[in-house]
C-alpha cells in the first residue's frame, strides 16, 4: 500500500465502530489498513471527550483547555472540540480518527472546525468515521463501508455511493396514525405564550425580552447556535425551570405561578431527547414499553387495558416493529429505539410533543426513519410539535422558525 491518504469509513448502526477504531489503533485492523499499524493515531471522538472531563473533575486540574484556565465541562460543543483537537495535535499524532466531529454543532461551529481540519490535513492523516453524508470533508480521497463483522469495503464512486445512501434514506411510514383514547380538554387559544421573558443565571444573562406564541396542531424548529439558551426555554415550557416564576408565561391556558403543579404541566406534553435513551435499560420489551406511554412510567407496573394494548400495537405497526413486539429494546438498533420512543410520547396524543435532537448521532437511513415519523405525526394529528435541531434535515419542513441569537445581554428570539 502506499503512503496513506485522507480516508473516510461510512458507518451504520449495524456495525461495531468503536471495536473497529480500538484494532486500528492497537495495530490490529483490516488489511486496508496496514500501512498505519506502525504509525502512533489519536481517536477525537464523544467518548474521548468524556473520559479526559472525567479526569479534570476527579483530579482537579486542568489539561485540555489550560490556556483557556477553563475546565472541559465548562465549555460550549464547540469550545470544547476545538480543544480537545488542539490537545491532540500537540501530541504530533501520524493520523487522527475523527469520529463524527460535526455531531451537535450549530453551522458556524462546524464551520469553525472545518477551517481547523483543512489546515491539519496538510501535515497529519485524517481517518474520518461518517454516520451522515453531508458531514464528509471535502479533502477526502479514499472512502469504505464498515459493514457488519467490521468488514470493510471499498467505495469505487464516493458521488455515487452518496447519492444512493441519500435515497435510501429517504423512507416513508405507510399506514395511519392510531387514534386516541382520550381527549384533552384545554381553553381555547394558543398553548404557550411567552411574553417578555429573560433568564439570568449569576447575573449572566441567558435570554432577554423572549415574545413566543404557539398555537394548537402547528409544528416549529428552534434553532440556535450553541449555548443562546434553547435548553432554559424548554425548561421553561416542561415546568422543570423555577425561573419561569415571576415571568409573563401562559402554559395550555393557565398562567405561570397561579397554583398549577408541574404535573398539570407535564401532563399536556411528550418529551423526546436521545438522553432519555439510557433510561429504558430495563429488561422491558418493546410493546411494554409503548404501553408506559399511557402511565409515564419507565417500566410497566400497572396492567394494561385492552384498548390500550391495542393501541400500543397499531404504533408497532405503523413504525414496522409488530413483529419485533416482544425484542428487548435495548437490543433495537438506535433509530428504531427512537421510532420506538417518539411512538411512546405520542401514545396519548399530547397537546405538545417537543423533540431536542431526535436525529443526533444517527446514520442517514435512521435519520431518515426519524424524519418520516415526525411528517407523519404533523400531518394526521392535532398535536403541536417544538423540533430543536442543529440541522435542517431534509424533507422536514416546519411551519416557522423560533430562532435564538446571542447578544451581550441575552440571546433574542425571532419567528419567521
Amino acid at each position: 500500500m502506499n503512503k496513506p491518504t485522507h480516508l473516510a469509513i461510512f458507518t451504520t448502526d449495524k456495525a461495531d465502530k468503536n471495536q473497529f477504531t480500538q484494532q486500528l489503533l492497537s495495530g490490529k485492523g483490516s488489511g486496508h489498513f496496514e500501512a498505519f499499524y506502525q504509525l502512533n493515531g489519536l481517536l477525537f471522538s464523544r467518548l474521548t471527550m468524556d473520559v479526559l472531563i472525567d479526569e479534570e473533575l476527579r483530579h482537579g486540574h486542568l489539561e485540555v483547555a489550560k490556556d483557556e484556565n477553563r475546565l472541559l465541562q465548562s465549555l460550549s460543543d464547540g469550545e470544547q472540540k476545538k480543544a480537545l483537537l488542539k490537545y491532540l495535535l500537540a501530541q504530533q499524532p501520524d493520523y487522527i480518527i475523527l469520529d463524527n466531529p460535526f455531531d451537535n454543532l450549530d453551522k458556524a461551529s462546524q464551520t469553525s472546525l472545518l477551517v481547523m481540519l483543512q489546515e491539519i490535513s496538510s501535515q497529519t492523516i485524517i481517518i474520518q468515521l461518517v454516520s451522515r453524508s453531508r458531514d464528509l470533508l471535502p479533502f477526502i480521497q479514499q472512502a469504505f463501508i464498515l459493514e457488519p463483522n467490521n468488514i470493510l469495503v471499498a467505495i469505487e464512486d464516493i458521488p455515487a455511493y452518496l447519492q444512493q445512501r441519500n435515497e435510501e434514506s429517504r423512507f416513508i411510514f405507510k399506514g395511519m396514525v392510531p387514534p386516541p383514547i382520550n381527549s384533552y380538554h384545554l381553553p381555547d387559544g394558543p398553548l404557550v405564550v411567552f411574553k417578555n421573558v429573560s433568564v439570568q443565571y449569576d447575573g449572566k444573562p441567558i435570554v432577554t425580552n423572549i415574545c413566543w406564541t404557539i398555537n394548537p396542531g402547528e409544528s416549529w424548529q428552534m434553532i440556535g447556535p450553541n449555548g443562546s439558551g434553547k435548553t432554559t426555554l424548554l425548561s421553561l415550557i416542561t415546568g422543570d425551570n423555577p425561573k419561569a416564576y415571576g415571568q409573563d408565561i401562559t402554559l395550555f391556558g393557565r398562567k405561570k405561578g397561579t397554583g398549577e403543579a408541574v404535573w398539570d404541566i407535564k401532563k399536556n406534553i411528550g418529551y423526546f431527547t436521545p438522553a432519555i435513551t439510557s433510561q429504558f435499560s430495563r429488561y422491558d420489551s418493546i410493546e411494554k414499553m409503548i404501553i408506559g406511554g399511557f402511565f409515564d412510567s419507565i417500566g410497566l407496573y400497572l396492567k394494561p387495558s385492552d384498548m390500550q394494548q391495542k393501541i400500543a400495537r397499531q404504533w408497532l405497526e405503523l413504525i414496522e416493529m409488530l413483529p419485533l413486539k416482544n425484542t428487548l429494546f435495548h437490543k433495537l438498533s438506535p433509530g428504531r429505539q427512537r421510532t420506538a420512543l417518539i411512538a411512546r410520547a405520542m401514545i396519548k396524543h399530547p397537546p405538545l410533543l417537543i423533540l431536542d435532537e431526535p436525529t443526533s448521532g444517527l446514520d442517514d437511513y435512521n435519520a431518515g426513519l426519524v424524519v418520516s415519523l415526525i411528517n407523519k405525526i404533523v400531518a394526521e394529528t392535532n398535536t403541536t410539535i417544538i423540533y430543536v435541531s442543529h440541522r435542517t434535515e431534509e424533507g422536514l419542513l416546519p411551519d416557522a422558525i423560533f430562532e435564538l441569537t446571542p447578544h451581550e445581554n441575552g440571546s433574542v428570539g425571532r419567528c419567521w
